[in-house]
């Protein structure tokens, strides 16, 4: 399936930076996390708990949509999406190298 410019248009992709991260009691495969996205900031559930710790995400600068419709996930409201890429099951996170600032427009 091909998407067009113009529905790719539609997603809103940002430089965020992660602020906070943590552990949902009771879940081994997601985090809370709130996301700086320069306007605001936003919380989102992240998945690879078995993988990342809370402190390894806190301040990577990952690429987020910003206008995903809201989805509550184990009672946790996600606003935000992360983008990462899937090794084998496992999330890599799509992050920025530079010292980027948080809110730029991804194209």
């Amino acid at each position: 399936m091909s998407v067009s410019f113009k529905d790719f248009g539609k997603l809103s992709l940002k430089v965020g930076k992660i602020q906070a991260a943590e552990r949902i009691p009771g879940l081994t495969k997601i985090l809370k996390v709130e996301v700086d996205i320069g306007e605001k900031r936003a919380q989102a559930i992240a998945g690879g708990a078995q993988y990342y710790t809370p402190q390894q995400l806190v301040g990577k600068r990952v690429i987020v949509i910003t206008n995903m419709e809201s989805k509550t996930i184990a009672g946790v409201e996600s606003e935000v999406m992360l983008l990462a890429a899937d090794l084998n099951g496992r999330p890599v996170w799509l992050t920025v190298e530079e010292d980027v600032p948080v809110g730029t427009t991804v194209r």
